[in-house]
């Protein structure tokens, strides 16, 4: 069992801090699939903009009270970053994610995310900025390096583990690999054996085979799983039995689609009408593409402009299943 602080976490998988994708009504489901630890998505340091629509949106705290709430933030400066993660607190974390692992060139031309790595010293005065400012646990998340002639996670987790860090998420692949070609898991091994803390394995976790090889090869404390999740959340559940060596049965069709409106109605609660509506074409092009259903569905589903209609049309998709509508 993984412990952060005062909390035990009630498994060894974990959701993936994801813009755009991690928010309450994706978390809470997972939350609800099992997941020991879910994530608000990264969340600026520069507290000036936590006014925002798109900031309060991701403050959120989910629903299952014996799940701790962990808000990740990003940003470069180590005093802002200390400061932001007070505020945090304020706000409800119960834990602090530092975000180094994001590769996308927004953040890191701004010397944030993943772009942190190349500078160690760097990552050393925001840690312990951060884990000096709060009383809560403080996780990190990384990459295995900024390229990969430099990988230095090894490094990175022994500076992590003296700063006070918790526990530390590594995504196989370096800042510039992005998300392209396969992750690696050798660095991850290397820096399970360099430090004490527990370390959660990520990158490419999308079955159950592929996370109890990572966890057999890399004797991660856990995994984290992310972009796997995106049109099946179930798969949250279906990593849990595997980790805790019970059966699970993949959802039938008809359950998948009760599933679907299940997080739908949470987009439509939580957004309202038209921003719900909005954000549901997203999630249901994941979810159509699970199900094989051919571009058709998909390009009828983005010209819906309704709840009501969105909702008639995940009504009829067992019409459509069963009428041979698959790629």
């Amino acid at each position: 069992m993984i412990s952060l602080g005062p909390h035990k976490l009630q498994s060894r998988v974990l959701l993936a801090p994801m813009a755009g994708v991690s928010d309450f009504p994706m978390r809470t489901l997972c939350q609800g699939y099992g997941a020991g630890l879910t994530t608000t998505e990264m969340i600026t340091s520069k507290t000036h903009l936590w006014e925002t629509d798109k900031s309060s949106f991701r403050f959120k705290k989910t629903r299952y009270n014996h799940i701790p709430h962990s808000i990740q933030i990003v940003g470069s400066d180590p005093k802002q970053l200390a400061f932001s993660a007070q505020m945090a607190v304020e706000a409800g974390a119960d834990i602090i994610d530092i975000n180094m692992g994001c590769p996308a060139k927004k953040v890191c031309k701004k010397l944030a995310g993943s772009a942190l790595l190349g500078d160690e010293q760097l990552v050393g005065d925001i840690l312990t900025a951060v884990v000096g400012a709060v009383s809560v646990p403080v996780t990190l998340k990384i990459r295995t390096g900024t390229e990969p002639s430099k990988r230095n996670a090894t490094t990175i987790g022994k500076i992590a583990e003296d700063a006070g860090i918790q526990m530390l998420t590594i995504h196989g692949r370096t800042r510039a690999c992005r998300f392209l070609g396969q992750a690696e898991y050798d660095t991850i091994a290397d820096v399970v054996q360099s430090v004490k803390i527990p370390v959660i394995a990520n990158g490419d976790i999308k079955d159950p085979t592929l996370a109890r090889k990572v966890l057999d090869y890399t004797k991660a404390a856990g995994i984290m799983v992310g972009r796997g999740v995106q049109g099946q959340p179930w798969l949250i559940k279906s990593l849990v039995s595997e980790t805790q060596n019970r059966a699970f049965n993949e959802p039938t069709f008809d359950e998948k689609i009760l599933i679907i409106q299940k997080h739908m109605s949470f987009l439509y609660q939580f957004y309202g009408d038209q921003k719900g509506v909005q954000i549901a074409r997203k999630h249901m092009t994941w979810y159509l593409e699970n199900l094989t259903l051919n571009r058709h569905h998909k390009q009828a589903f983005n010209t819906l402009a309704s709840i009501n209609e969105q909702k008639s049309f995940i009504q009829d998709l067992a019409i459509f299943f069963k009428e041979g509508n698959v790629a």
